[in-house]
């Protein structure tokens, strides 16, 4: 088992690791709209999901993997009245590639964030 880290990506707020990887897999943490300095970006959806989704292909590429390699994601989100610009940003980042996903809306995220996504992917 081995633990990431990377400075390309917020630090844990926590006792956790920003990803794990495990047997040729790569578990990674939620991702939140911190920016790697640790500053959270304003309240709007667009603004926040393109820094998660940027945390999240820094914290892959750092475990030796990548966006092409994700298996599942799973998608928080405060609002679902947020889903389509999410989904739309989304899949602009994956493109053509298309991993498993769930989505589903919580009462609050750390930080009040307003989406939080973390991966699963292949090393």
């Amino acid at each position: 088992m081995e633990f990431i880290s990377t400075k390309n990506a917020p630090q844990a707020i926590g006792p956790y690791s920003q990803a794990v990887v495990v047997n040729g897999m790569v578990y990674t943490s939620g991702q939140i709209a911190l920016t790697p300095e640790g500053v959270m970006l304003e309240n709007d959806i667009t603004v926040q999901t393109k820094q998660v989704l940027k945390n999240l292909e820094a914290v892959l590429v750092a475990s030796g993997s990548g966006l092409n390699s994700v298996v599942k994601c799973t998608i928080f989100l405060a609002s679902m009245d947020d889903f389509a610009t999410v989904n739309a940003l989304y899949e602009a980042t994956f493109g053509t590639h298309k991993p498993v996903r769930s989505t589903v809306a919580v009462k609050t995220l750390p930080k009040n964030a307003l989406v939080e996504i973390d991966a699963i992917a292949l090393i």
